[in-house]
């Protein structure tokens, strides 16, 4: 199954929930790519020793990797990671996660400030562009695994919204 997206609707109901609009409105992977967002769907049962992998993180530079699993068991501090998470923000570089196990949601702000839900599954690896507004959450089995990807040494730092006067913010608009 390919990657799915679609326009997310306002309700305040668990954020763990898929939030689709009825009717659906699916949004495509080049609707995705306008935005900054590209998709690659890999073999996680060999990311040890995938040369798609290798090959991706090669031409990327993406020289840092760890994995993190998000799970009430797994995680210190789950509930609290879990809202930090989803607090809207933005980032300085690229956000780069490869969901080797479970599944979990992306949401991206598109041009017109809707909010686009991105299902990511088990051999999803993403890449948000830096300055994009964005929140992440696990769906409703509560688990992923995911390896988490840098150029260089990682940087945590998210900048909760409003951000709109960073120059990373800037930059990314300009770009659209």
């Amino acid at each position: 199954m390919g990657l799915e997206a679609w326009f997310m609707d306002s309700s305040e109901e668990d954020q763990r929930k898929p939030h689709k609009l009825t009717p659906d409105q699916l949004v495509s992977l080049e609707e995705l790519r306008q935005l900054g967002v590209f998709h690659w769907k890999l073999n996680a049962d060999i990311y040890e020793t995938d040369p798609e992998l290798e090959k991706i993180r090669k031409d990327q530079g993406y020289s840092y990797m760890d994995i993190i699993s998000i799970h009430k068991d797994t995680l210190p501090n789950y509930e609290e990671k879990l809202k930090m998470f989803f607090e809207e923000h933005l980032h300085l570089d690229d956000e780069i996660r490869y969901i080797l196990d479970g599944q979990a949601y992306f949401d991206v702000r598109d041009q017109e400030e809707r909010w686009i839900r991105i299902a990511m599954r088990k051999g999803d690896l993403i890449t948000l562009p830096a300055g994009i507004y964005h929140r992440f959450t696990l769906d409703e089995t509560n688990y992923t695994k995911a390896m988490r990807l840098f150029v260089g040494e990682p940087v945590w730092k998210a900048y909760n919204r409003p951000a709109d006067d960073s120059d990373i913010r800037k930059k990314y608009v300009t770009s659209l």
